[in-house]
């Protein structure tokens, strides 16, 4: 746009040499050649054009040299041509083409230095405008390609920067996570090693203290006694297996399993939250031991692939494979009965699919009364 602007300030400033100068033929095919050249320099070099045909060509800077250097040539053949000059001395400039400007120079003062020294000066400061608004038009697009240039590789960093930081604290939101885990998993081992065999003992010397008793008083506080450790005990028992379930990390476990098949290749794309409620992940947990253990025992596949999902609403789980199974073996069986039963448990859905390789499609809603329950 600044481009077009100057141009037509040149070509309205051209036009004052008509106050000098009787219009003719002469001056009309001079403008107009003027005109076509200005204008064709114009388009050819705006981006839209860059990939059009033969205006592919006519995009390099070769176009624009040849252009204002002829019409430098054609000025010193024809005077009326340099009335103009200061329009074509425009895009000469822009593309660095010298030897042009000094044909337009030595054109202008050949033709009116020596009679109308008036309209020389005229044009000289014509050529001088030209070239400074050139200059200028020049600075700033650079000064914009910097800037915008400046700005893509700023946003690019920044995306760069956030993705990292996601990524950071996606890690360590899984360490603590982790951490978490492990410290459940040893204070589970402190109260079973330690507190639980100090009730056992004390259950059983409390036993042998019964047996031997001979004191009739002393029966009913040992047998409160016993009660009291023997509660005591199922409740560290409760205890530890809670705190044992709860340490349990579905992605480690199914990410195990994976491993240890050895039958065929496995692919997994685990995509959950590390907050899985309990009953969800054992069931998961088990669905995909027992789909990998059918697949060993039923099918003939040479590739499988799981997914585990964590969706707003529901979780999803997938386990395909791309072997043949018989009609007995997959549509009955102990396996997929536990299987139904436990996604019937949790209100989910169950689909089996035997087309184009065999499939086990399951969703669990969520539920927050079912988290709650789980987290406890």
């Amino acid at each position: 746009m600044r481009t077009l602007l100057n141009k037509l300030l040149m070509l309205f400033y051209c036009f004052g040499a008509a106050l000098f100068l009787k219009v003719d033929a002469a001056y009309v095919a001079a403008f107009l050649i003027a005109v076509a050249l200005s204008a064709s320099l114009y388009f050819f070099y705006r981006e839209d054009c860059l990939e059009q045909g033969f205006l592919a060509y006519l995009k390099k800077p070769d176009y624009n040299l040849i252009v204002t250097f002829l019409y430098g040539v054609m000025l010193l053949g024809i005077p009326k041509f340099s009335l103009f000059a200061p329009l074509i001395a425009y895009d000469a400039f822009a593309v660095g083409n010298y030897p042009a400007l000094v044909l337009y120079l030595a054109g202008i003062s050949a033709a009116y230095f020596t009679s109308l020294p008036a309209l020389w000066i005229f044009l000289l400061f014509g050529l001088l405008l030209s070239c400074y608004l050139a200059w200028q038009t020049g600075s700033y697009t650079r000064l914009y390609a910097t800037f915008k240039r400046t700005r893509d590789d700023s946003t690019e960093l920044n995306l760069l920067l956030s993705a990292k930081n996601q990524a950071l604290i996606d890690n360590q939101d899984y360490e603590i996570y982790t951490a978490t885990l492990k410290e459940r998993n040893r204070i589970a081992r402190e109260i079973h090693d330690n507190v639980g065999h100090m009730l056992s003992r004390s259950i059983l010397m409390l036993g042998a203290l019964k047996a031997i008793n001979k004191e009739e008083a002393l029966a009913l506080p040992l047998n409160t006694l016993d009660a009291t450790l023997n509660t005591a005990m199922d409740n560290i028992r409760t205890s530890v297996h809670d705190l044992h379930d709860e340490s349990v990390n579905l992605c480690e476990v199914v990410e195990g399993l994976t491993r240890e098949f050895s039958f065929c290749p496995v692919t997994l794309e685990y995509d959950i939250s590390c907050e899985v409620p309990r009953n969800i992940k054992y069931c998961f947990i088990t669905i995909v031991k027992e789909g990998l253990s059918n697949i060993i025992k039923h099918s003939n596949a040479t590739q499988v692939h799981i997914i585990m999902r964590e969706h707003p609403a529901f979780y999803q789980l997938i386990v395909s494979d791309n072997g043949t199974v018989s009609k007995n073996s997959s549509d009955s069986g102990i396996g997929l009965i536990n299987i139904k039963d436990r996604v019937d448990a949790l209100q989910g859905t169950l689909q089996i699919t035997a087309e184009n390789g065999y499939k086990i499609f399951i969703m669990i809603p969520k539920s927050e009364k079912r988290s709650m329950q789980g987290r406890k």
